[in-house]
């Protein structure tokens, strides 16, 4: 009925013991790593995309800092978005102090679409500065410098 199970490796010494191999095989954890790498390069750039703008150029420096900052975007209808959720007007400034905690300090950049109305990015701006919030900054983007104008 049952036989006796025989070993898929056919044993290369006879009346002593395994001998067991002493170099690690490194390709199969080498294939994956480049895999990972691979996959996390194409989707990172897919993950900071938020509300398509198209944004003014100007040239100004790069603003640094440490702490991730909080994105209010302003599209071509006018509409306004919190990083990538629609808000409301008369909800922005208490989404905003419940996102950073009642941090004053914390880093907001407001984004605005080129076609939109100016006094709809001042009114965003001005609700920011009135809910005490100090470090509120515009984004546009740099300008191309091949081109002379």
């Amino acid at each position: 009925m049952a036989g006796p199970v025989q070993s898929a490796r056919p044993r290369l010494y006879r009346g002593r013991s395994y001998v067991p191999m002493s170099q690690i095989n490194v390709t199969p954890f080498v294939d994956v790593m480049l895999v990972l790498l691979v996959v996390f390069m194409i989707t990172a750039p897919l993950l900071t995309v938020g509300v398509s703008v198209d944004l003014p150029k100007a040239a100004a420096p790069v603003v640094q800092g440490q702490d991730e900052p909080l994105t209010i975007t302003i599209d071509g209808a006018g509409e306004v978005f919190v990083q990538e959720t629609s808000v409301a007007l008369d909800q922005l400034v208490p989404r905003l102090i419940a996102i950073t905690g009642r941090r004053p300090d914390a880093r907001i950049f407001v984004r605005g679409d080129r076609s939109v109305n100016y006094g709809r990015v001042m009114e965003v701006m001005a609700l920011c500065s009135a809910a005490g919030f100090s470090r509120v900054a515009l984004i546009a983007e740099q300008p191309d410098v091949r081109r002379a104008p």
